[in-house]
């Protein structure tokens, strides 16, 4: 008895076994660039040009999309971009809420982006484009530009990687003026700096003479000769 268990169960084992044992496989992908082809978390990443580290991205989620024409890098929750110069100090850096990298040369920023660099000017838009290749931001929505002397806004940007450099449309400014006090001590401190000392002659005071009575005629006062 013991053996037919044992011959019956031996069976349904082989059985089993002899059954489908490829492994389970999902459908394939027929939209291949709709996927990123790698997606990494908490991103902190050097990235050199001509063989010099020049920027730095942090991010906390990067997708990288070969499939897409062009291809691109995307950074849907947000990117700091810090560039370096050749002493690797920080001349420049951009924040926003999102950031689309294309073909590794035109970025395409988004929601609430800032551009600081070391002169202290601050750029402030929605919408910012930097071309790498022409050394070039550009901006078609509103833009706010504030250096140490001035600040402007309009419609439409565009400028130099310095920022030094630029166009806007529509625009307005805002220029500091001094106060009317302000300007008054700078005009007395111009003039006492500009005056020159002159040197002074002292003159000894004359000493008085005695008047002299004039010569007598003989003749009583207003008279006068008949």
């Amino acid at each position: 008895m013991v053996n037919v268990l044992m011959t019956a169960l031996l069976c349904v084992i082989i059985t089993c076994s002899c059954g489908d044992s490829k492994p389970p496989s999902a459908a394939a992908v027929r939209q291949r660039d709709s996927l990123s082809m790698m997606t990494s978390y908490g991103v902190s990443k050097l990235i050199s040009d001509s063989g010099l580290i020049r920027y730095k991205v942090v991010a906390e989620e990067w997708r990288v999309y070969d499939r897409t024409n062009p291809p691109r890098h995307s950074f849907p929750k947000g990117l700091l971009l810090e560039r370096f110069n050749q002493q690797f100090h920080i001349e420049m850096y951009i924040t926003a809420d999102t950031a689309y990298w294309y073909n590794q040369n035109l970025w395409e920023l988004r929601g609430r982006v800032r551009v600081w660099n070391l002169d202290g000017t601050v750029f402030d838009s929605q919408v910012l484009y930097w071309d790498m290749g022409k050394h070039e931001f550009y901006s078609n929505v509103w833009s706010h530009l504030k250096t140490p002397d001035k600040e402007v806004e309009g419609t439409s940007f565009i400028s130099d990687e310095q920022m030094r450099h630029y166009t806007i449309n529509n625009s307005r400014a805002v220029f500091p003026i001094p106060s009317e006090a302000d300007d008054q001590t700078d005009s007395i401190k111009t003039a006492e700096q500009n005056e020159t000392p002159q040197p002074v002659t002292v003159v000894p005071p004359r000493t008085p003479q005695k008047a002299t009575a004039p010569p007598s005629t003989g003749l009583p006062p207003g008279g006068h000769f008949k």
